[in-house]
């Protein structure tokens, strides 16, 4: 089976490891991932606060170029380039005008056909189901799914999930043998792109999403979006120094979770370019048991 696939810049660059894993999972269920050609940058966090045209144009380039490669569902794992080829996607399909002018932009008419699909989506699709007959290995560990502010909104675009209580993380995670925790931050923002601009402001707000996920006994994070894994485990430093504490909960992608429950190894993963490091022996991986049917008795006849 063949999926269509956007990486973005940050799963080419400082989130390797999500490309990498979210590929390695894929292809553990037959799945080809094929990349849109040519793709570009999607304008992410920066390009709507600039110019609201190019905004659009540039994710708009993306959805021409798949639907004329042919591809069907377009699985974007960055939660903002999600949020950009989503919004674009809706827009163009509501505003004829709009899509007349990218339509004489690019020369090639946009017929709206392309399914977008987060990461979640896209497990939830074409993994969650077959999940159980590839588990070779269980968490033992309570874990707090943290969904951020952009992989399950704006509902009326998306129509997916609870925008308030998302559940599909904690779904999979109970699959692969975890207890997902309940606690207040699952949607709260992390700071997003003031990483760069606005440091001590990331540090306060995934200061409070880590303590709160340790406060209620969890012992990893896990997420879904590129921008988040990066506030949570790299800043840390800064995390901690608001806490007034060291802090040693790791941040796990959902691929990469998947993939240790499948029997990949760190390296597969990419789990060795994390700043915090996830010790094994505190991250409970257990070998899954697999049930012996018992011989059936001979009735007596």
């Amino acid at each position: 089976m063949k999926l269509g696939f956007y990486p973005g810049c940050s799963l080419e660059g400082s989130s390797r490891e999500y490309n990498e894993s979210t590929i390695a999972i894929a292809e553990k269920f037959d799945i080809e991932l094929v990349q849109i050609p040519d793709w570009n940058c999607c304008g992410a966090t920066a390009a709507h606060n600039l110019d609201k045209k190019l905004s659009l144009l540039l994710p708009a380039r993306n959805l021409v170029l798949a639907e004329e490669g042919g591809l069907k569902d377009v699985v974007v794992p960055c939660a903002a380039c999600f949020s950009r080829l989503s919004t674009t996607h809706h827009e163009l399909l509501l505003d004829e005008e709009l899509r007349h002018q990218v339509d004489n932009i690019f020369g090639k008419h946009y017929k709206g056909s392309i399914r977008i699909l987060n990461v979640i989506q896209f497990i939830h699709e074409y993994i969650l189901e077959k999940l159980d007959e590839k588990i070779v290995n269980e968490f033992r560990n309570k874990v707090a799914c943290y969904y951020g502010c952009l992989l399950v909104r704006p509902h009326k675009i998306l129509n997916f999930d609870r925008t308030e209580d998302p559940q599909t993380m904690d779904l999979v995670m109970k699959k692969l043998g975890a207890e997902p925790i309940d606690w207040a931050y699952k949607t709260e923002c992390c700071g997003a792109g003031f990483s760069v601009s606005f440091t001590d402001a990331v540090s306060k707000l995934s200061g409070k999403i880590v303590e709160d996920a340790i406060h209620r006994g969890a012992e990893a994070i896990i997420v879904a979006c590129p921008m988040c894994q990066s506030n949570l485990d790299m800043r840390r430093c800064g995390i901690d120094k608001y806490l007034g504490k060291r802090t040693n909960i790791p941040v796990l992608y959902i691929t990469q979770a998947i993939g240790l429950a499948l029997g990949m190894n760190m390296k597969q993963l990419g789990l060795h370019r994390h700043f915090v490091p996830v010790n094994f022996d505190k991250f409970k991986l257990i070998k899954k048991q697999t049930k012996v049917e018992e011989p059936q008795k001979m009735e007596e006849k």
